[in-house]
């Protein structure tokens, strides 16, 4: 889950997303990171649905397709999960040790995970060693063994090795971390808008406090803009992202279209505010400081706008380049701006080092 700095190379860091895989690879060197190379590649739509695998050859595909242009070879990669079929909880237990804690996991993890114990994956990880209580806290994580078989198993079929299975919000929290750091008192919400899940993570002191996927995002509004404009979904996505079949550069979007998104993102951004408020109530007294936006939605500026009026929260979209070096003749600047919403999480996969455990 967290992220150890430790010797040994970077992993492939592969997102396999709903609606398409990006892929990020990172070199540690002397200096700090550096970019050695980054892709990505749309999926044909119901490809994945609520975190399911449902035609791994086309995910298999994308990926071989990104490795042979890029000359990839190295093996060993890290892959994230997120959806209903993944829960994350944060619970509080008696202080003990690493190896008791490792032994008594598995029945604290029958008392809060909803699904059958021998269906998961378990993983955990101390998140306050002590608390003031004299107790520790600790992130409890649980996945569905199929659903990660399914993704290791499209993986070894393009023969990479997955040595790390993360989850999104850990894996962009990482991403944070490196490129803006973490202050002290600071409480940092970070939102994945992607195309059918908004992935929350309340970050206070570089601890996750509350994290929760809602069940929306860009899909929504190119659904919409289909509907209402009576186009294919195809020309609704290009819409949404300020083209249009056929359009110049300099045309102006249809009325239509800028009213829809704008609709759109309120609902959003009121869902999201909802979370918020759920969060607030739970917390002890932590004001949220700032929201931090990644996603390929995240690149609809009225999105970030409409966040930041309807939370009043001062609202930014997350650069997970920021603090990494690249080479600008390979990679332009425009370029690296336009992967920004859409690279955030395979920037924190890429992170992992292929000697942690």
């Amino acid at each position: 889950m967290a992220m150890v700095m430790t010797k040994g190379r970077n992993c492939v860091g592969l997102d396999i997303g709903s609606s398409g895989v990006k892929m990020t690879v990172l070199k540690s060197t002397k200096g700090g990171l550096r970019l050695e190379a980054f892709d990505h590649a749309k999926l044909p739509p119901e490809t994945i649905v609520d975190g399911a695998l449902m035609n791994s050859t086309a995910v298999a595909d994308a990926v071989n397709t990104m490795l042979g242009r890029n000359k990839i070879k190295q093996k060993y990669c890290a892959l994230s999960v997120s959806g209903n079929t993944v829960i994350v909880k944060k619970i509080r237990l008696p202080l003990m040790t690493q190896e008791e804690l490792e032994e008594s996991i598995q029945w604290e993890a029958e008392q809060h995970i909803p699904f059958d114990i021998q269906d998961v994956f378990i993983g955990f990880e101390v998140v306050a060693p002590k608390t003031e209580q004299g107790q520790m806290d600790v992130a409890l994580v649980a996945a569905k063994k199929e659903m990660i078989n399914d993704y290791v198993a499209v993986c070894h079929d393009v023969g990479l090795e997955p040595l790390v299975v993360d989850v999104d919000a850990f894996a962009i929290q990482n991403m944070y971390e490196v490129n803006y750091g973490y202050h002290r008192g600071e409480t940092v919400v970070l939102l994945d808008v992607g195309n059918t899940v908004v992935t929350m993570n309340v970050v206070t002191d570089g601890v996750t406090m509350f994290t929760r996927d809602l069940s929306l995002g860009g899909s929504d509004i190119t659904e919409e803009i289909q509907r209402q404009l009576n186009i294919t979904y195809q020309e609704a996505e290009l819409y949404k992202m300020g083209g249009g079949p056929g359009m110049a550069s300099d045309e102006v979007l249809p009325q239509e279209v800028e009213s829809i998104i704008q609709d759109k993102a309120e609902d959003m951004a009121h869902e999201i505010q909802r979370s918020l408020d759920f969060y607030a109530a739970t917390a002890a007294e932590e004001e949220i400081d700032k929201i931090a936006v990644t996603g390929g939605t995240a690149a609809i500026p009225s999105l970030v706008r409409t966040i930041e009026r309807i939370s009043g929260v001062p609202t930014e979209v997350i650069n997970p380049f920021r603090k990494i070096d690249y080479d600008e003749r390979q990679f332009p600047p425009e370029r690296i701006q336009n992967w920004s919403p859409i690279a955030g999480i395979s920037v924190g996969l890429a992170l992992r080092r292929t000697n942690e455990r």
